[in-house]
This record gives structure tokens, sequence and C-alpha cells, in this order.
């Protein structure tokens, strides 16, 4: 019998893919952090110093521990022990010798009879009960209002518990997502990525990147006469990329918006221990919308998610992937669609939900572990405080640069005044202008940073987004170097 032949079918190309997705854009992870990475495997590959400098410094994104901030040690500890409990059986030993602390084993022993048998076996979908009992104590301790176990999810990361929120809520163009511009760009892939309508809100620069309630409330008439129904607003605090602090009056004012259009809140609250003057209070949005609960009428269907990680803070061990998301003022039905959306990745990481632990109930006064680790986080805060002020006191006597001092967060995010030349010269690359300083930037003194226009920026107006993580100051040396060189290189 003579063997059929066949015309083999072609490969998928992108017009077979989802559009939504081809869409969705992440700057953070965009075409300069590509480049860097590309510069950092020719250093580690060539010996031959044709690039300017001997190392990438990525100030592109908040991973600390990629920046070599330490890991906390009680943590580790912990943490060690639930990957491993044979150590249980040395403890004696290992106390002895100074490896590990006697609570550091009370801890792990504590979390794996909540956990069960090992870390390594699924937990139930919103997570380990005992854990959750602990974030709900801690925002007991953070707001003065009570919190429930049941209200909490534990997640892989806020970004996670953003990205289930969004996918129930955006339903298709008619639906709006109010965001904050500048803001994170998650959230602006993900409209994207779900095919809803992203409804900008613009902080102010010119008072500390504030946020105006009666702007947002104005976006929300006008989009509802538009057909579009305004469904979520984001509101990150402290800010990312700016760094802004909302005050108590400021919140207040956005979930009066928020009840009298029934708009759900997603408060992401990520750096919320990254506050760098005594006179700047964080106040979390479930403390002030309980306070208005207390105290107004009108706010009791109001519905708010808050976020918060374990990659930020003074613990940066964001590859552990540890968060918790909070919901409450939710309907049954809705709650139980979150649940069942949440149920398909069955639960978030077991560690990273210890982790979670560990973050917001740290060792106390009198503990064996607490002079330690209070000296560790303290020294990190103080490090990120000290570094942020230094880049922003340098940017504020470079030409053309204009910048707000750091309220929290960990990142800086200038208004670069460029000449005139070198946005010719960026057109004529087919860049945008704050794409084309940042690329010169990496290419000559290897500090990676992420364009503003990957946040959102009032048009005509062009920033560059950092971090302060990097160790050192030489890397803000040199980019001060840099930044005057290219002025003399471009000047009007």
């Amino acid at each position: 019998m003579v063997e059929q032949t066949f015309q083999p079918a072609p490969k998928l190309g992108l017009c077979d893919l989802n559009q939504n997705i081809i869409d969705a854009e992440y700057a953070i992870r965009g075409a300069i952090p590509t480049r860097a990475e590309e510069l950092e495997f020719q250093l580690s590959t060539t010996t031959d110093g044709d690039l300017p400098f001997n190392n990438v410094v990525y100030a592109s994104i908040g991973n600390p521990q990629q920046l070599d901030q330490k890991p906390l040690t009680f943590t580790r500890q912990v943490i060690s022990i639930l990957q491993y409990p044979e150590l249980i059986k040395s403890k004696d030993v290992l106390i002895a010798n100074g490896l590990y602390k006697k609570d550091a084993f009370d801890r792990a022993c504590k979390l794996l009879t909540q956990i069960g048998k090992s870390v390594g076996a699924y937990t139930c979908t919103q997570g380990v009960y005992g854990i959750r009992e602990t974030v709900a104590n801690s925002i007991f301790r953070r707001d003065g209002f009570p919190a429930d176990p049941n209200d909490i999810f534990l997640t892989d990361g806020a970004s996670k518990a953003a990205t289930y929120l969004l996918s129930i809520l955006c339903k298709d163009k008619s639906t709006g997502i109010l965001v904050p511009i500048p803001q994170y760009p998650l959230y602006t892939a993900s409209i994207t990525m779900y095919n809803a309508t992203m409804l900008p809100y613009y902080l102010d620069e010119s008072s500390n990147w504030s946020t105006n309630a009666d702007e947002i409330e104005q976006i929300v008439v006008d989009s509802i006469a538009k057909g579009i129904k305004p469904r979520v607003i984001v509101v990150i605090n402290p800010g990312n990329p700016t760094g802004a602090v909302l005050s108590f009056d400021t919140i207040a004012k956005i979930f009066k918006v928020a009840a009298k259009y029934g708009i759900v809140v997603i408060a992401d609250e990520v750096y919320q221990n990254n506050i760098y003057y005594e006179e700047v209070q964080f106040y979390s949005m479930k403390k002030v919308l309980r306070t208005l609960q207390r105290d107004e009428t009108g706010y009791e269907n109001v519905q708010l998610a808050s976020l918060h990680s374990t990659s930020k803070g003074v613990f940066g061990e964001c590859g552990q992937r540890g968060g918790y998301m909070e919901i409450v003022g939710f309907t049954d039905e809705v709650r139980q669609v979150i649940t069942k959306l949440a149920s398909i990745s069955i639960c978030s990481v077991v560690t990273g939900q210890a982790l979670v632990d560990l973050m917001v109930d740290p060792p106390k006064e009198g503990d064996d572990s607490y002079q330690l680790d209070r000296t560790e986080r303290l020294t990190i805060h103080n490090n990120m405080k000290e570094r942020g002020f230094l880049l922003y006191e340098i940017f504020s006597k470079l030409e053309g640069i204009n910048c707000q001092k750091p309220q929290g967060a960990m990142y800086l995010f200038p208004t670069l005044l460029l000449p005139k030349k070198a946005l010719e010269e960026a057109k004529k690359l087919n860049l945008l202008p704050d794409e084309f300083y940042c690329l010169r930037l990496l290419e000559a003194t290897g500090i990676c940073t992420v364009p503003g226009s990957g946040f959102g920026q009032v048009d005509g107006t062009w920033h560059v987004r950092t971090t302060f993580l990097a160790p050192g100051t030489k890397w803000i040396k040199d980019w001060e170097t840099f930044h005057k060189e290219f002025y003399d290189q471009y000047r009007d």
C-alpha cells in the first residue's frame, strides 16, 4: 500500500491569538529591561571591555533582593524549618550552636500545625485558616476595627489578587475602570486583556501627586453619559510610581464618590510600610471606610478589596509570591464567584502563605529573635530612605529634572525637561523621548530604568521611574554625570 502524503498545516501566527493579550503592554518588563538583560549577558560572556560599565543596575523594578537586600534572618529560619521539618529533631544542637533561635522553631511548629503535614500539600482555596486569623488580627491592630478571617484570601502576591478581581469585574467595553495616571502597568495591561475601558484620573504632580476626588466624580459623570458604567476605581497608596501618600480626607472623598455611584474600590496598599517621614501617616482604606460607616450614613454598601504583599516593605520576598486580599461589603453571590476563581488555582504557594504570617506578626519584644529582627528591619528601612533622599537631592540640583520628594514606596518619578535636539533625535530613532533618555542612560552607565510613558503621564510631559533600592551611591553619581553630559550634548 502506498503511504499517503499530505501538506503540513501552517504554524500559528499572531492572527490566531487573542488580540487583547497581544495589545496588552507591561513596561516594567518592556524594551529597556530587555535590552538590560542583553547587556548583562554580554558582560558575562566577554572580557574585552566593549561596554563603559562593569555591571547592570536594575533600578527598573521593585525587586529588593535582586539588589543585594538581605532576607530577614528570622523569616528565613522559619521557612527553612517548614521546608525541612527534620531540623526539629536537631533543634537543641542548632540553637546551642547559634544557627537558629528558639522562637524560630516555636513559630515553625505552630505553622506546621496550622498548615498540616507539609508545605508541599495543597491548602484550602482561601489559604490556611490560622494564617488568615493572624492577618485579621494584624489588621485589627493596624486599624482599630475588627477583621474577619473569612474575608481574607491568601494569594500569590498582590498581583494575583488584582487580576482575580479585574477578570471578574471587567464585563465588556461598557465597563469602566478608573485608574490613576501615572499607575502601575499591571492595571492597564489587565484592563486591555479583559476588554474593559480605562477611565484615567490624573494625579497632580505640582501638589506632590495629589488626588482630586471632584475630578474623579466628573470623570464618572462623563463616562455614564457616554454609556460606560464606572465599575471599579483603583487606588494605589502609597503611590507607584509616585511615592505619594494619601491623607484621610482624600480617601474619604474617594469613598464618597464610590458610595454615590456604586463603584468597587481596589486598594493597592503593598507599600504601606514604606513611609519615610514622621509627619506622613499611612491610613488604610479599610480604616477610613469603617470610620465613615461608624460616623455617617450612605456608606453601608461600599465594596472594598484591599491588597498587600510580602514583596515590598522591608521583606522584599518578591520571588516567594506571598500576599493577601481582604474583601468587605461584597454580596454572598459575588464572594462565591471570587472563591470559585481562586479555586481554579487550587491555592496559593504555601510557603508564601507562611511568609504573610511572618510579615504581619514579626517577633515581639522579649522573643529571642526580636532584637536582631528589629535591627535588620530598621537598617533596611533607613537605607532605603537615605538612598531615596540622596537621589532626590541630586535630581533637584540637575538642569532639566523636576522631582517630588518621596513620601513612601520605593520609587522616584521625576519629570524630564528634554532639550529640543534630544526630542528630534528620539523622533529620528522612532523612540518616545523618555524611552530615548532611558536607553541612552542604560547604554552609558548600565542603569536600567523605565520610561514614564509606560506608566501614563500628561500629554507632552516625559518622566522616568527609578527605584532607590540599589546599594551604594556610585550608580547615583554615575547617573548625575550622564545627565550633565546628555544635556551638554543636546543643549538647545
